[in-house]
């Protein structure tokens, strides 16, 4: 059985939490098939998982495995042929239209691998449009903008367009974006993998202090570093789970309840955080 944690605001520690083994994400016997030319193409065969409150949780497998077609079905892009899917224990299966859109919009954040910022909006502007139907006022939204680019390490860089910001703070202002509602559980695909070696690390460090904080992260990747400094690894293969495995964040936790917030160099060295440098060749 997986023990999980919370953080203890008192003390900036991990302490046991029994409301932190809440499910948060479950499938149940998930199928999802498509035709082609007269084929069905199975994508996903009778898949069941759960994710639980304050999880960090990669999915890996080679091209055709099933991951990027599960995480769609997670974040209600998707809709399976069979089985069903549970979000705070709704049935994303049994909703329809406006209510898959709120659920979107009020249960789950996304992070894409190509950022999908407005250009013509800069980085506040961008976190602020994904709270422009929950009936904050505009000062507000500013306001909890503000706040989520600092917790990214942007500020100073509010004003500033995607045209004008790295790459990594673009992927930066995205995160921020997927924070603004407060969601059950961030989705993120392949979200590294258009950064270059330094920033992927930078990047992978922030997802582990968001988690350290309480938030549950479901990322899809093909990099074994970034997937391995997660919390758990589910390897897929042709539509199934094929194995599942703890990473470095599980390794932490057990071992000395680390400290909330970003690793400390020490942390780093002791238990495998790649390093910037190996990570760069």
């Amino acid at each position: 059985m997986t023990t999980s944690f919370a953080v203890d605001p008192s003390r900036g520690r991990f302490v046991e939490h029994p409301q932190m083994s809440e499910v948060v994400l479950k499938t149940e016997n998930l199928s999802k098939s498509y035709s082609v030319k007269h084929k069905t193409i199975p994508a996903l065969k009778d898949l069941s998982l759960e994710i639980k409150r304050g999880e960090l949780v990669a999915i890996m497998g080679h091209s055709g495995s099933g991951k990027t077609t599960l995480l769609s079905i997670l974040g209600c892009l998707d809709k399976p042929t069979s089985g069903s899917v549970y979000l705070d224990g709704v049935n994303l299966a049994a909703l329809h239209g406006s209510q898959l859109t709120k659920i979107r919009r009020n249960k789950i954040g996304f992070v894409f691998q190509s950022f999908n910022l407005l250009p013509y909006l800069n980085a506040r502007e961008n976190v602020e449009l994904a709270m422009e139907s929950t009936g904050m006022s505009k000062s507000e939204r500013s306001a909890r903008a503000t706040e989520l680019l600092a917790l990214v390490g942007l500020s100073g860089r509010e004003e500033h367009r995607p045209q004008q910001l790295s790459a990594g703070e673009q992927q930066r202002v995205a995160i921020a974006r997927a924070l603004a509602n407060k969601p059950s559980v961030i989705l993120a695909d392949e979200l590294t993998g258009n950064l270059d070696g330094k920033t992927k690390y930078e990047i992978t460090k922030l997802l582990v202090k968001l988690n350290l904080d309480g938030t549950t992260i479901v990322l899809v990747t093909h990099d074994q570093k970034v997937a391995g400094e997660s919390e758990r690894v589910i390897r897929l293969a042709s539509g199934r789970i094929k194995s599942e495995g703890k990473g470095n964040l599980a390794k932490r936790k057990e071992k000395h309840g680390s400290v909330k917030g970003a690793p400390t160099p020490e942390e780093i060295k002791a238990d495998g955080f790649y390093d910037a440098d190996e990570a760069s060749s």
